[in-house]
């Protein structure tokens, strides 16, 4: 080899070396703990009144732990989240930190405390996530199948909907929030997960024809929702949380399905919208996808 050449290879390797630190600095320290967007959504469900406009925040999947997600950040993205003037805000679960490259936990009444700044004239509702379910704030920790979390949330005002629906009214519409319990809580079993969700049971509860918004952790559920369903609102898979260019996320498509881990998506004419969440669980790593408050704007066609 001559020498040009070898000064060009070794140039060439240390520029991809330099370039790999900056992605892996990029990925693991300035998005996912840094960064902060809102993804909107104007959405045209069916049976949705036209004379009903509605403006939503969704928090999903904060993976609460210190140095990424601390009470300072959760407290902050609450506010974020009052700025966009919500009339409604709900948050998706998975509030228990999803990895362990942690400096340490942040307990349920630290974000709980956080989150109390939130405010919407219509409430914040809320689901759990099967992290709530399955450990305590680390996963390394005993869980209690989501008490603490429940007990954090209602200390603070926040109502969790678990196979529960309440009837809401805005400028004199009525419309109906349905949650589900998580379809993961119990782990798998004979090679099939055993969830706490009751979706006929929840629906069963609706005892008009006012449209309905439903919450579910996950999106796994999409396929069984009836067309009564104006929109269903899911977290969980964190938009894939790594996104290569141009190949996109080809984890999140081979467990998820290719268009069911991020974004509106219609079927059928039933709509759903998967949230990119907000924090982080396996690897403390995102890769554009960065953190994300979804912002909603529902209307009548």
């Amino acid at each position: 080899m001559s020498p040009l050449s070898r000064r060009t290879l070794i140039r060439g390797a240390s520029s991809a070396f330099l370039l790999g630190g900056a992605l892996s600095a990029y990925s693991f320290g300035v998005e996912p703990g840094l960064l902060l967007e809102t993804t909107s959504y104007r959405v045209h469900p069916p049976n949705w009144p036209s004379g009903l406009r509605l403006e939503v925040a969704v928090i999903a999947d904060l993976h609460c732990c210190e140095p990424y997600m601390s009470a300072v950040r959760v407290r902050g993205i609450c506010e974020a989240a009052n700025a966009l003037r919500p009339d409604i805000t709900f948050i998706l679960g998975d509030f228990n930190g999803g990895h362990m490259f942690v400096t340490k936990p942040v307990w349920p009444q630290e974000w709980a405390e956080a989150l109390e700044v939130l405010r919407a004239p219509l409430g914040i509702w809320s689901v759990l996530g099967n992290h709530d379910w399955w450990h305590g704030p680390l996963p390394d920790m005993p869980g209690d199948q989501g008490a603490s979390v429940r007990r954090a949330l209602r200390s603070v005002g926040i109502d969790v909907l678990e196979n529960r629906a309440v009837r809401l009214t805005h400028k004199g519409r009525s419309f109906w929030v349905a949650g589900l319990g998580d379809q993961l809580a119990y782990g798998r079993r004979n090679g099939h997960w055993i969830g706490a969700d009751d979706l006929e049971g929840t629906l069963a509860q609706i005892g008009d024809d006012a449209p309905v918004l439903l919450l579910a952790h996950e999106p796994l559920i999409f396929p069984k929702v009836p067309d009564r369903v104006s929109l269903t609102l899911c977290g969980h898979t964190h938009g894939g949380q790594v996104n290569f260019p141009i190949i996109g996320s080809p984890f999140a498509r081979e467990r998820f399905g290719a268009g069911h881990y991020y974004g509106h998506i219609v079927e059928g004419g039933r709509h759903m919208i998967i949230s990119g969440g907000l924090g982080e669980s396996i690897l403390p790593i995102r890769f554009m996808r960065p953190p994300e408050l979804v912002k909603i704007t529902l209307e009548g066609s």
